[in-house]
């Protein structure tokens, strides 16, 4: 721990529990900002390709979804709140019905052994593509993971979640509602 000049070990510590729990008062009261930033897609920025290869080997591409609202997951098997949101993430398709909503998560830069792997001690059966490179993150502008981007039925993205979420919180639910209203 690194200590302000004329303070303590023991100030500093007590400084940063009163901080800590000053956090904890604000987030029980509501007052804090959550740990995620949701924005829109830029209307002048046109939705990238998506041509992914699935676990098993078959193409996977953003036609394949048309119809439903799709949350691309970019996610890591490295990244704790990545795989802290997929469960959650996994039950959305049953929530609105999976003629409406899909989930696809797309690994970054990680071998399908390596998800296969996270997936099967996990339990987590939400379909996978990924994207060995990272190009496809790139393509989409990813620079945080998790991020999450919302599609509408017609195949053009609407909004981008970055960070952490619960997909079964009232928020959440709210932005795919959204996004299943649009056309």
């Amino acid at each position: 721990m690194t200590t302000r000049p004329g303070l303590s070990r023991r100030q500093c510590l007590a400084a940063a529990l009163a901080a800590c729990a000053g956090v904890a008062h604000a987030q029980a009261a509501g007052a804090a900002s959550p740990g995620y930033r949701v924005s829109d897609w830029p209307a002048q920025r046109a939705t990238p390709p998506l041509q992914a290869v699935g676990l098993e080997g078959q193409p996977v591409r953003l036609d394949d979804f048309k119809g439903r609202v799709l949350l691309l997951n970019f996610w890591a098997t490295w990244c704790p709140p990545c795989r802290a949101e997929l469960p959650s993430l996994q039950a959305l398709p049953e929530w609105f019905g999976e003629d409406k909503v899909a989930v696809l998560a797309l690994n970054f830069r990680e071998s399908g052994r390596t998800a296969r792997r996270f997936l099967s001690s996990s339990g987590i059966q939400v379909p996978v593509a990924l994207d060995p490179s990272g190009d496809i993150a790139k393509a989409w502008g990813v620079r945080a993971f998790p991020t999450t981007v919302l599609i509408d039925r017609s195949g053009q993205a609407r909004q981008v979640v970055q960070g952490e979420v619960d997909w079964l919180s009232a928020p959440a639910l709210a932005w795919v509602e959204r996004v299943l209203g649009q056309r």
